[in-house]
C-alpha cells in the first residue's frame, strides 16, 4: 500500500469517526408533556386534593420521565384562576371553598432559547413564551 493510500485511509476513518460523534451528541430535548389524571373532579379526593402527574417524552432516551419535574399552574379558560384553583410545585391540585367550574391544570417546562422571557403561567400562551404544556381538567368542587 502506498503511503498516499494510507493517509487517504487514515483521513476517511478520521472523517467517519467525527461525523458519527457530531451526530451523536444532539442535545436530549423534551418533546410532550401529559397530565394524569386526564380529567378529575375535586369532591372523589380526599380533602378535594387532586394529585396531578406530569409524564415527560423526549426525542432520546430515556424516552419518558415520570414524574416531570415541572412548572405547575391552574387556569380558567385563558386567564389565570387566581386563586380559585391551586397547584403546588408537586402537581397537587386543590379548589378553593365556595368555587365551581372547570379550570385547566398545567404542567410545562421552560425551552431555553436565547431571547424568549420565562412562561410566568400556561395561561399567557405560546405566543408569548417557548415552553412545551399538558394539561388537565379538574372540576370543582
Amino acid at each position: 500500500m502506498s503511503r498516499y493510500t494510507f493517509l487517504l485511509w487514515i483521513f476517511t476513518l478520521v472523517v467517519a469517526g467525527w461525523i458519527t460523534l457530531a451526530c451523536g451528541n444532539s442535545p436530549r430535548r423534551i418533546q410532550s408533556i401529559t397530565v394524569s389524571p386526564a380529567t378529575a373532579q375535586a369532591q372523589s379526593y380526599p380533602n378535594g386534593q387532586v394529585p396531578f402527574v406530569a409524564t415527560g417524552y423526549y426525542n432520546s432516551a430515556p424516552m419518558t420521565v415520570t414524574p416531570l419535574q415541572a412548572n405547575w399552574g391552574a387556569a380558567a379558560g385563558t386567564l389565570p384562576a387566581n386563586g380559585a384553583v391551586t397547584v403546588d410545585s408537586n402537581g397537587m391540585a386543590q379548589c378553593a371553598a365556595g368555587v365551581s367550574g372547570t379550570y385547566s391544570i398545567g404542567a410545562w417546562v421552560n425551552l431555553p432559547v436565547n431571547g424568549t422571557p420565562p412562561c410566568p403561567s400556561f395561561a399567557y400562551g405560546a405566543a408569548s413564551c417557548n415552553h412545551v404544556l399538558g394539561t388537565a381538567k379538574l372540576t370543582c368542587p
